[in-house]
């Protein structure tokens, strides 16, 4: 009985040893607060760390030679910047690289990977007012790659301009919808801008450059999730019924035409004749240089009259009259007047015969037989009238 005692306790005992998930997963007293916002990054207040950095921390960068002129023109400003932080910045034209280190004034220990970032955006061609929007707490960057996506360099460049689109307004709509600076150059994008947008931009420019999906279908995506989180009806339900679904469509490609296959020869093509056989063979090599500089001369004035006379005859061209149609030539107008003539004629004629067959049938036979037995008058004569 006893040895069962004493195994049970020890049994206990590993128990209470032995380690188990959420040992020190308590609650809280700040947990539950209503007045804590846990995800607020709070500024960096020089008296937590009053002690300053204990060992001195550096980074350094190359940058490309076309941002030399432009760096030295800026880096007074710069140095103003990371001074207020305790930061020193270098400027190494010889060697052409930019360094950044902590001092003895730097309290901050996260600044330096700020200023980290900070030339790492000056040496991609980031504007320097810009860049220096890093060194804020609320404000992250991203560099990313897309040199190596495509093997294809005219597939690459096609796509990289689909995604800054027509006059940047592609880019322009990533900007406002993400609210993140985005700069195309190069091999790489340079986005600044918060966690969450900085994880859209990536996104698109990954799908855009892979052909996975256009940047107008994310921009359309992203315009109706702003509408979505209008309205707080919707907060805590999924809007995958309200997204639209984006199916890829494969347009079929017209086939290229076969190349005719030439019989295969296992002899090598014969050698071409080269320039200076070419002369011998038109005696042109044994000519004085004055004949030579003379036939060329000659040359060129044919192939500029020839030229001449060509664009004469592209002007002349357009002073060249139409062919008239049948319509319009003299011959045809006269025959059309003609046969009008003729028409006109025939319709009088045919008046004429139909009141010459009217008055035929109004005529009273009494009148005319009384008439006849009557002396016509005689006519006056001229002498009589006189």
């Amino acid at each position: 009985m006893e040895t069962s005692g004493s195994g049970d306790g020890g049994a206990v005992e590993e128990k209470k040893k032995g380690k188990h998930k959420g040992k020190h997963d308590k609650p809280k007293p700040w947990d539950d607060d209503p007045n804590i916002d846990h995800w607020k990054v709070e500024k960096f207040d020089p008296s937590w760390n009053e002690g300053g950095m204990l060992e001195v921390s550096s980074f350094s960068t190359l940058f490309p030679q076309y941002r030399e002129k432009y760096l030295q023109e800026v880096w007074p400003n710069v140095k103003r910047a990371l001074s207020e932080y305790g930061i020193s910045g270098e400027l190494n034209l010889v060697e052409g690289s930019m360094t950044v280190s902590t001092t003895r004034k730097t309290r901050d220990p996260f600044i330096i990977v700020k200023a980290r970032d900070l030339i790492k955006l000056l040496s991609r061609s980031v504007p320097a007012p810009q860049a220096l929007k890093i060194l804020n707490d609320e404000m992250q960057c991203d560099v990313i790659k897309i040199g190596n996506l495509t093997r294809n360099k005219e597939r690459f460049v096609k796509r990289r301009q689909r995604l800054i689109g027509p006059n940047s307004s592609t880019l322009k709509a990533i900007e406002i919808l993400t609210g993140c600076y985005v700069l195309v150059q190069g091999n790489t994008v340079a986005a600044m801008g918060s966690f969450k947008g900085l994880k859209q931009v990536r996104r698109i420019v990954e799908d855009c450059i892979q052909n996975v999906q256009h940047p107008i279908y994310h921009i359309k995506t992203l315009l109706m999730k702003r509408e979505l989180a209008k309205n707080p009806a919707l907060a805590n339900e999924s809007w995958d019924r309200f997204l639209p679904n984006f199916k890829k469509k494969n347009v079929k490609q017209k086939k290229a035409a076969p190349k005719e296959k030439k019989p295969y020869t296992p002899f090598p093509p014969p050698q071409q004749p080269s320039k200076i056989d070419l002369q011998l063979e038109s005696g042109e090599y044994f000519l004085s240089e004055q004949k030579k500089s003379a036939k060329t001369w000659r040359e060129k004035q044919e192939k500029q009259a020839e030229k001449a006379a060509e664009n004469k005859r592209k002007r002349d061209a357009a002073f060249v009259p139409p062919k008239e149609t049948l319509k319009d030539t003299p011959e045809s107008s006269k025959a059309q007047g003609e046969d009008v003539i003729a028409l006109a004629k025939s319709l009088k004629k045919k008046t004429k015969e139909f009141g010459s067959h009217s008055e035929s049938k109004n005529i009273n036979p009494e009148s005319y037989i009384a008439e006849s037995g009557e002396k016509p008058a005689k006519k006056k004569s001229k002498k009589n009238r006189t």
